[in-house]
């Protein structure tokens, strides 16, 4: 029965590479998408639950291992029930056994791991059963993530990164790993590290790829290193993060350690998740339901907007509730407190929209946070009567889903990929109005995107994608003899970053920066250091006691950000209250935020990029000074004949009234 309706329903009938198919309609979704969310394997101390979405098998057979490298021990047969799942019971505690699958379709048998699997072996071949109740650490029950702050700041940062140096004081054994967060000595001193992390006072920690991924094999050598945007299982953490990758328990009370960690240090996690894509188009989502899972342009080709050789069908039922559940699992099972969309231009409106609302429904409005980047890497196929999650859709977004936005970004330090064009902070001109756009949140619609308030922004000049911001500002600004050094002390550049920071941390919008930003961090130059040696990747921690000053500037701008309600408003009128925006010359611009709303201070913010002081009058009243290049969150009356007050280069001033 089931064959033959799938018979009836499908578009188009072609096949690709004798089991590919095209064109499953909205038809076939209606007949065979499940809303049940007990996919993958249900283990409990009695039982053992294995369910499989397969609507084109002919036949699926479980293989039971004792381990992640032995022979099979026992094996049963699935039993179809409705829409398309497969299922079969097993009595007893199966608790660390490890399972794989044998799917036929229309003839053609592949063995797969389970595509909903939430535990796995060493290089996820084989998926484990697990009783996650026994993979909690000691005290999880009770985590909680710290209250809603004030403001969202998000600091991106890779496991692997943050402790890998030596400097980082961590033991070399827990280098690069989750236990790195909550080491502590003898004494229980955190190592340097973590508190250089929780003395900043960043709001959200969020995390590179932190899910199972292909691009790192999890029993070579520690050497290795990739960025991890290969998703292999989208529910089970990374095991070369692990102490031990191969047993499928100790990554996932290792993640979950390191999430507590952060939240007992007064830290939120976001999880960087890629749901645009796989590692491989021959995945276990493919395996185990051939042809559905990605799109293809109309000859069977794959379509690659990712630009890493396929694109997840977003816009299918299927697609759509995988990508739901899995998110709402990790919100729930690791505590999880936001998530950020990579290429979210390949992912729906809807679907966005729809992740926003059952996050709200499952944790309450706005306690999680959502955002992504909104756009993708090469046009692809869409499901018909949806609209593709880039900037230009920002205003069918729930105000609840933010986006980067990389016009304010390249504006205020130039373009990413083209390495010596300069922006606002570095020598570029006519750049002002796009700056000022920027400080108000693009909420006027000044660009080709109006989003619907200034929440929706996120505003950073820095991530891990292209050349840090300290390698940019050097490849702009090359020293003696045109030579560009990265590893050279320059007051110049210092003074560029100040300001780059200083200009996000005074725009509308949440606030975003990348992990050694505040200490001038440098990839001598590789721009996209994705596999490159975790040598040029790791947080130097010997820079950062270097740069200890720059440091302290983000510390204190941190802080400021946080007492100044008028620059956290997300409201829909929060745009409005930017006022008197002006350009004074080429570099150099002003603008009032007035009182209302939540605001009840006056503000009056400069930005100063050329190479001189520059004066200006502000307006009528007394002004204190809260922040200028050299300091921030101060409070310095300012004491001037006719409101006249002098900023220096390179730098901007914030003043209160």
């Amino acid at each position: 029965m089931c064959r033959r309706i799938r018979q009836s329903y499908i578009a188009t009938v072609n096949f690709v590479d004798n089991q590919k198919r095209l064109g499953y309609d909205k038809e076939f979704d209606r007949w065979y998408a499940y809303e049940g969310c007990d996919l993958g394997c249900t283990c409990t101390p009695l039982r053992a639950v294995f369910k499989l979405w397969s609507p084109e098998a002919e036949r699926v057979e479980l293989f039971l291992y004792r381990d992640g490298v032995s022979e099979v021990y026992e094996r049963r047969t699935l039993v179809p029930e409705e829409r398309g799942v497969w299922s079969v019971r097993i009595e007893g505690d199966l608790h660390g056994a490890y399972y794989d699958y044998e799917v036929t379709v229309n003839g053609h048998t592949a063995r797969t791991a389970d595509p909903y699997a939430a535990a796995c072996g060493c290089n996820g071949a084989r998926s484990m059963a697990v009783d996650l109740a026994r993979t909690d650490p000691e005290g999880f029950a009770e985590d909680c993530a710290p209250p809603l702050p004030p403001e969202n700041i998000i600091y991106e940062l890779h496991v692997k990164d943050f402790s890998h140096d030596p400097g980082s004081g961590v033991p070399e054994e827990y280098r690069g790993t989750y236990k790195a967060f909550a080491w502590r000595d003898a004494h229980g001193r955190p190592p340097v590290c973590m508190e250089h992390l929780r003395g900043l006072g960043v709001t959200h920690v969020q995390l590179m790829p932190i899910f199972d991924f292909g691009s790192v094999d999890e029993a070579g050598d520690r050497g290795q290193f990739n960025w991890g945007y290969d998703p292999v299982n989208y529910n089970v953490p990374e095991g070369s993060y692990a102490t031990d990758a191969a047993d499928g328990a100790v990554r996932i009370r290792e993640c979950k350690e390191m999430i507590q960690a952060l939240h007992q240090n007064g830290m939120r996690v976001v999880m960087d998740v890629v749901y645009n894509h796989t590692q491989s188009a021959e995945s276990w989502l493919e395996r185990s339901a051939p042809g559905y899972y990605y799109r293809r342009w109309a000859d069977g080709s794959l379509s690659n907007g990712s630009g890493c050789g396929n694109d997840i069908a977003a816009g299918r039922a299927m697609v759509d509730n995988y990508i739901v559940h899995s998110v709402l699992y990790w919100a729930r099972e690791y505590h999880i407190d936001g998530f950020r969309f990579d290429l979210m231009g390949l992912l729906t409106v809807e679907l966005m929209n729809r992740i926003r609302r059952a996050l709200d429904a499952a944790f309450g409005p706005g306690e999680k946070l959502v955002y992504g980047e909104p756009w993708r890497a090469a046009d692809s196929p869409m499901e018909p009567d949806t609209l593709p999650a880039m900037k230009n859709h920002i205003g069918a977004l729930d105000p609840g889903v933010a986006v980067f936005c990389d016009t304010s970004r390249d504006a205020i330090k130039g373009d990413c990929f083209h390495a010596e064009q300069p922006g606002f902070v570095n020598g570029g001109s006519g750049l002002g109005e796009t700056v000022l756009c920027a400080a108000a949140g693009w909420t006027g619609g000044e660009g080709d995107f109006r989003p619907r308030t200034c929440g929706q922004i996120i505003n950073y000049v820095s991530v891990h994608d292209n050349y840090t911001l300290w390698d940019k500002l050097a490849q702009c600004s090359p020293g003696a003899g045109g030579v560009v050094s990265y590893q050279d002390h320059r007051e110049d550049l210092l003074a560029q970053n100040r300001l780059a920071a200083f200009i996000c941390f005074t725009s509308l919008g949440s606030v975003f920066f990348q992990a050694g930003e505040e200490f001038a961090r440098t990839k001598l130059g590789d721009h996209n250091s994705y596999q490159s040696s975790p040598e040029v990747n790791r947080l130097d921690w010997h820079r950062a006691w270097t740069y200890g000053a720059l440091t302290d500037y983000y510390r204190r701008l941190i802080r400021l950000r946080k007492s100044l309600p008028g620059l956290c408003d997300k409201s829909a009128g929060a745009g409005d209250r930017l006022v008197e925006r002006t350009v004074h010359r080429d570099g150099v611009v002003s603008f009032q935020v007035a009182e209302g709303g939540p605001c009840g201070e006056r503000l009056f913010v400069v930005y100063n990029a050329t190479g001189h002081d520059y004066a200006i009058q502000l307006p009528s009243g007394r002004w204190t000074i809260r922040a200028d290049g050299a300091d921030a969150d101060q409070h310095r009356p300012l004491i001037s004949h006719g409101n006249w007050v002098t900023v220096a280069p390179r730098s901007g001033m914030l003043l209160m009234q």
